[in-house]
């Protein structure tokens, strides 16, 4: 399927709104997070988090019979260890961002954690070993440099900075990853796997961690937004969207994430943006959408579901 072919596709349409608000949730996130970091260890915020989110769509799954799209082409896949493997993903993500919101400001975190947008690319350059476009090392630059900004105005670089630039990288493998995977999978059973496998390493790390394990009872108000709307909805509208949005397509998309999460951050927070700030996320959003002219690849498998119009489960 050409470019222009899958941009008028309706799925393809379809696929890009899904995805918009998944971003404008996620932006929500990092004010409710750092509050929850005041009195919950992360994995026990992770554990419960990803509990309430598997435990919401289970019924569903259950109604549904759990059953499995077919696979479009190629060789079938397991549902599971595809599962574990984007579980694996997703707690390195969720879990180095939790920990970063704990030491740093939901502003710098979101921001730092957009570089995943510059990385999608640039890791698909590097391993199809591609010489990178300007636009590409442009976007780099532009990363730098806002990064640079961003920390003149907040201070000195601290640890959770550094763990929202990890965020940053384990997020770009997630999303390169459900790329492959996702169209190999009906949404809703590949959703459930996922969050399954993420509520189980989160209760191994929280017992490897010794985190107590329930939660204060002001605690459920944020969990249960994390696990239902942040969570549950947003992992199955992602996996959706991405079976008919290329990976590049849905990094410019998520370079919206740290403007909603500015938003969100003044109202909830009282975070305020400078002028340093502002400059340094203009330049960290600019090199996000800069990035995905710069890659070299060919993204044309990303809509290869809707060719099949394939139902959802």
């Amino acid at each position: 399927m050409s470019a222009a072919t899958r941009s008028a596709s309706p799925r393809h349409a379809l696929g890009l709104g899904l995805l918009l608000l998944v971003t404008l949730v996620w932006g929500s996130t990092f004010a409710v997070v750092k509050t929850a970091t005041d009195t919950l260890h992360p994995a026990t915020l992770i554990f419960w988090r990803f509990a309430v989110g598997t435990l919401c769509l289970l019924p569903l799954l259950l109604w549904r019979g759990g059953r499995q799209a077919p696979v479009p082409s190629g060789r079938p896949r397991h549902l599971w260890l595809d599962g574990l493997l984007l579980g694996g993903w997703l707690i390195a993500g969720y879990g180095t961002q939790t920990i970063a919101l704990s030491s740093t400001s939901a502003n710098r975190a979101a921001f730092i954690t957009a570089l995943s947008v510059v990385l999608v690319p640039l890791w698909q350059a590097v391993v199809a070993r591609k010489r990178l476009r300007v636009a590409l090392w442009g976007a780099v630059v532009l990363a730098v440099f806002g990064l640079a900004l961003l920390s003149w105005e907040g201070g000195r670089l601290v640890i959770g900075d550094v763990w929202a630039l990890g965020c940053a990288v384990t997020y770009a493998g997630f999303i390169l990853s459900l790329e492959r995977t996702s169209r190999h999978h009906a949404a809703l059973p590949f959703t459930v796997a996922q969050l399954l496998w993420v509520t189980v390493l989160a209760g191994a790390w929280m017992l490897l961690a010794r985190a107590a394990p329930l939660p204060a009872p002001e605690s459920w108000g944020p969990l249960l937004y994390l696990g239902v709307a942040a969570t549950a909805l947003t992992t199955l509208l992602q996996t959706l969207g991405q079976r008919w949005v290329s990976a590049s397509e849905a990094s410019v998309i998520y370079a919206l994430e740290p403007v909603s999460a500015s938003i969100f951050s003044y109202f909830l927070l009282g975070e305020r943006v400078y002028l340093r700030g502002f400059l340094g996320g203009a330049m960290v959003v600019a090199a996000t959408v800069l990035s995905q002219f710069g890659g070299g690849q060919q993204e044309e498998e990303g809509a290869e579901a809707a060719k099949t119009g394939e139902p959802v489960r």
